[in-house]
């Protein structure tokens, strides 16, 4: 569901403009609101902690398919393989930001746990 509006844009800017960085600037504006409302709605309002509420990061996913899109110039070769391409590099980029909550944690009442369970 999140490659759809990134390829909208996609098709947009590389059949009116021929730009193949469609997918990427979509991603970057859908990022700034998703901070936007996070830090305002969530921090702000209801001072729930950021690093909570981080959103999936899809640029790495987003340059993929521009740089399929680009070597190609298919759009069946981009659906074919830059979405695959999308799916299997939206979870390796998130290791990062994901990383500190599978450290080990003692527990107060006694078990050793990570922060994720």
């Amino acid at each position: 569901l999140l490659i759809t509006f990134p390829a909208a844009t996609q098709y947009f800017m590389w059949e009116k403009m021929r730009l193949p960085i469609g997918a990427t600037f979509c991603v970057m504006t859908l990022h700034f609101g998703q901070w936007m409302n996070r830090v305002f709605n969530f921090y702000y309002w209801a001072w729930f902690p950021v690093n909570f509420t981080a959103p999936g990061l899809m640029i790495p996913s987003a340059i993929f398919l521009d740089v399929t899109l680009m070597m190609t110039g298919s759009y069946m070769f981009t659906a074919l393989f830059g979405g695959m391409g999308w799916s299997l590099l939206f979870y390796p980029a998130n290791w990062t930001w994901l990383a500190p909550f599978h450290l080990a944690y003692k527990h107060p009442s006694g078990p050793l746990m990570s922060i994720a369970d």
